[in-house]
């Protein structure tokens, strides 16, 4: 089975909801990728990352996320980010370490500002959140439809 490194930034870095999509909170590790920047999305609860130089975002490292769980990961950061390569600095050690981060598509998106508070996304926004992730899998584990006997 492949492991693999999530990078998290945002909703992610919760384990209350990490749980909840993968059923289980993975090992993980603080962690810096250099040179994006951490926005705010007019109208979302979630952030996005883009590339800017002389920048860096704090977040984690999900460590040994299997096949499934990435898929799981996959569908619910949508089609609005495009998993990407990156590497990350650990804060414990500094080593480098190759994983994956879910960056925002819309490099010229209107709707980015600012900078995204995790603190005050806990505070305001987490409960709520946890819901909407619990209605996602319930849709995501529905079996397919499939046609009753059309012969």
């Amino acid at each position: 089975v492949a492991a693999h490194n999530v990078f998290v930034y945002g909703s992610l870095l919760s384990d209350d909801v990490v749980r909840v999509l993968l059923n289980r909170v993975p090992p993980s590790s603080a962690a810096l990728l250099n040179h994006f920047h951490r926005f705010s999305i007019k109208g979302r609860v979630y952030p996005a990352i883009l590339p800017v130089q002389n920048r860096h975002v704090s977040g984690r490292v999900l460590m040994g996320i299997s096949d499934p769980e990435l898929h799981i990961l996959d569908e619910f950061e949508d089609v609005e980010y495009q998993r990407t390569r990156v590497e990350v600095s650990l804060l414990e050690s500094s080593d480098k370490l190759q994983a994956h981060a879910y960056v925002w598509r819309n490099t010229s998106d209107p709707n980015l500002y600012g900078d995204w508070d995790f603190e005050e996304w806990k505070q305001v926004h987490k409960e709520s959140f946890i819901k909407m992730t619990m209605g996602f899998m319930e849709e995501l584990e529905l079996p397919e439809s499939k046609p009753t006997g059309a012969t």
